[in-house]
């Protein structure tokens, strides 16, 4: 690392609504003066958080679960997670509803997350059509169905599609099904939707101030969820009511036992069908805070 780079942390972060409450004490006073003069945040996409780490850019970010099993030594920051314990609604299968899921021969794939997609194709073995291909394309709900079968959307455009179901129906005829792939997940395995984690460079040593400063944003963000509310209804086309019970109620933020067990279960299964390397967590007592 550079002098620069010892004194200040690279923290690759998310720009989607969901990250938010973590973020919270790195954005707002009384702390963020504080924190900027141990961090640099820098923003980006899931799968660019994980690229950035791989490649020695940044030391810390907030990466999909998948890149642990591709990136030799990053580890676990304890506590925080993005997860979902039920519905999530920014992690959408959709797909037009006169087609099986067994007989969708495409599907079209937002990339920002490489753990959706690997859940995704978890769930293409259980829904017997495991080689459908994945055509990586932006998040465009419209020209992603005009070029493949079914479309994968992740974040907040996943959100805006659901927001705008009734309208695109309006405007074109065509039956769609939204699947959420949280739900499936659940209603596959009992277990949570582990989408994100924060991950430590193998030089960045894991200290109490590290995991104490992003346990209390994340603490903080949860108890300033009005703000939040308030900010991201200004920025996005969705209702206050909508983020709201999407930051309270969709997403799981406490790195906690049953999250663990469902990081566990998604390994076991993305090895078992190929889709990626093998990988051991860590024990639970490492990763809970």
């Amino acid at each position: 690392m550079s002098s620069t780079s010892q004194q200040k942390l690279r923290i690759a972060a998310i720009r989607f609504l969901n990250p938010a409450p973590l973020m919270w004490d790195f954005e707002h006073p009384p702390l963020a003066a504080e924190l900027a003069e141990r961090y640099q945040i820098n923003l980006m996409l899931p799968s660019q958080c994980a690229d950035a780490l791989a490649s020695g850019a940044a030391d810390i970010g907030l990466v999909p679960v998948a890149a642990l099993a591709t990136t030799p030594g990053l580890r676990i920051l304890p506590g925080c997670t993005i997860a979902s314990k039920h519905r999530v609604r920014s992690l959408l299968l959709v797909r037009r509803a006169a087609q099986p899921l067994t007989q969708l021969r495409s599907v079209a794939a937002d990339t920002a997350s490489r753990t959706t997609i690997a859940h995704a194709r978890i769930l293409f073995h259980n829904w017997k059509n495991p080689d459908v291909p994945f055509i990586p394309m932006a998040a465009d709900l419209d020209t992603m169905l005009d070029r493949a079968d079914a479309a994968i959307l992740i974040g907040d455009p996943a959100l805006m599609a659901l927001e705008e179901r009734a309208n695109r129906f309006e405007r074109t005829g065509e039956q769609l099904l939204y699947h959420d792939l949280a739900e499936e997940w659940h209603d596959l395995t009992g277990l949570p939707f582990v989408s994100a984690i924060w991950g430590v460079s193998p030089d960045v040593p894991i200290t109490e101030r590290i995991i104490d400063d992003f346990l209390h944003s994340r603490d903080h963000g949860l108890r300033n969820i009005d703000a939040l509310v308030q900010h991201w209804s200004r920025q996005l086309p969705i209702s206050e009511q909508t983020i709201r019970s999407y930051l309270t109620h969709n997403i799981h933020y406490i790195l906690d036992e049953e999250c663990i067990e469902g990081m566990g279960c998604f390994f076991r299964l993305a090895a078992e069908t190929g889709i990626l390397p093998s990988y051991q967590l860590p024990t639970t007592s490492a990763l809970t805070k």
